[in-house]
């Protein structure tokens, strides 16, 4: 990882995860142990609604956390409940917490490469179904990031566990003087909370 990513990383490995948090995460720490003790591969699908924002923040920090705790095999995905695009912000946030993105598509559902190791393949994100061919079909946990998708979508095909995982939506900072600092508290707020669960997993 570059130093920036690196340095980044530090500042996720201080902070606190509170114990009702703990309790909320325990789920998909069973779950990824499970598939770990049975050397099994880990493919997990982070779900809300959109696809926007919270699903891909969820998405890449579970790559880079299994990543730097060693625990190969691991897949991240993400998808919504409808289409619409990965939320530019995100993509600068990524950028700002020292990824390497590259937009690869300008459409309205545009389409990144999020790079987080100069020797792992780049996350490619953009706006998708959680059932988009792109994303597994089966054996896979559900990770539900909002409450909308949760409650919204009580079904998940080829899910084989299904885990609410709930973020306040950054959203509400948009068009305001407090946006970059929302976004980027989210951010962190996912990231430790992703690192904390994979830093809980026996190899």
């Amino acid at each position: 990882m570059n130093s920036k990513l690196s340095a980044y990383i530090e500042i996720i490995l201080q902070q606190v995860i509170t114990d009702d948090r703990k309790e909320v995460l325990q789920p998909l720490i069973n779950y990824i142990q499970q598939k770990a003790k049975g050397m099994q591969p880990i493919y997990l699908n982070f779900i809300c609604t959109h696809n926007s924002r919270r699903s891909h923040l969820a998405q890449v920090w579970s790559q880079v956390a299994s990543h730097y705790y060693g625990i190969s095999d691991t897949q991240c995905y993400s998808g919504g409940t409808e289409t619409t695009a990965m939320f530019p912000k995100i993509a600068e946030t990524f950028s700002e917490a020292g990824f390497e993105v590259w937009k690869l598509s300008e459409a309205e559902n545009s389409i990144y490469a999020i790079k987080y190791d100069e020797n792992a393949l780049p996350i490619i994100g953009f706006s998708k179904k959680y059932d988009n061919a792109f994303n597994p079909v089966n054996h896979f946990a559900a990770i539900m990031t909002c409450s909308q998708a949760d409650g919204g979508c009580p079904f998940i095909p080829g899910a084989e566990k299904r885990i609410p995982i709930t973020f306040e939506d950054p959203k509400i900072s948009d068009n305001t003087a407090e946006q970059t600092k929302v976004y980027n508290e989210r951010s962190l707020q996912i990231a430790s909370e992703m690192f904390y669960v994979f830093s809980q997993i026996k190899k």
